[in-house]
C-alpha cells in the first residue's frame, strides 16, 4: 500500500447526496471509509486509483461515499466560538475586516458588566483592536455598532456561510458534490 494513502480522505455525503458539513468539510479517513463500506453503511460514488489489499481481496479507496441512512441536521446549531465566527463570516463586526480565526475574539454587544448575556443575540465576532476599544462601553456610548444585529443562525445559514470557505485541498472527484462558487461547464 502506498504511504500517501493516509492523505486520501473520503468525502462523506448524507443519503440525499449533500455533504454532512461544508465547514469543516465532512471527510473520513480512508480506514473509516473502508470500514463503512465493509459494514454496508455507505455507497461508494467515486474511487481513487489507489488500491489496498487484504489477504483475500483488493479494494480501491473510496473518494466519495454516501450514507445509506439519512442523518437529519440539527435544527439549532450549538452556540460555540467557531459557529459565531462562521455566522459572522470570520469578520470583525465593527471594522468589517476578515481575519484568521486565531486573530478573532468574542465581543458582548451589551457588556456582561452591564447585564449582557453570552448568547447568540448578544455576542459578535471582533478583532482584538476593536474589542479593546469597545471594552465595557455600551455601543451608543462609543458609537460602535455591529455591522449586523447578532441573532441565532439556522444550521442551513451556517452551512451556506461555510461554503464560502473551501478547504485547501479538494480532490477533483468531489467537485460534482460540492457547490462552491465554481463555474459549471455547458
Amino acid at each position: 500500500m502506498p504511504c500517501d494513502s493516509q492523505y486520501l480522505p473520503a468525502l462523506v455525503l448524507n443519503a440525499d447526496f449533500r455533504p454532512l458539513s461544508y465547514f469543516p468539510l465532512s471527510l473520513w479517513s480512508w480506514q473509516d471509509a473502508i470500514r463503512a463500506v465493509w459494514l454496508d453503511r455507505v455507497s461508494v460514488l467515486s474511487e481513487y486509483d489507489t488500491v489496498v489489499h487484504s489477504p483475500t481481496q483488493s479494494l480501491r479507496l473510496p473518494s466519495v461515499i454516501a450514507l445509506k441512512d439519512y442523518i437529519p441536521t440539527a435544527r439549532k446549531p450549538a452556540f460555540t466560538r467557531f459557529n459565531v465566527f462562521l455566522r459572522d463570516n470570520f469578520s470583525c463586526q465593527y471594522c468589517n475586516t476578515r481575519f484568521p480565526t486565531q486573530e478573532l475574539t468574542f465581543d458582548h454587544v451589551i457588556p456582561r458588566s452591564k447585564g449582557g448575556r453570552t448568547s447568540w443575540e448578544n455576542v459578535v465576532t471582533a478583532c482584538s483592536p476593536c474589542n479593546l476599544i469597545k471594552g465595557s462601553y455600551m455601543p451608543h456610548q462609543i458609537r460602535m455598532y455591529p455591522a449586523r444585529t447578532p441573532a441565532r443562525p439556522s444550521s442551513r445559514r451556517l452551512q451556506e456561510n461555510g461554503r464560502a470557505f473551501p478547504p485547501n485541498y479538494l480532490h477533483e472527484s468531489w467537485r460534482d458534490y460540492l457547490y462552491w462558487d465554481t463555474e459549471l461547464e455547458n
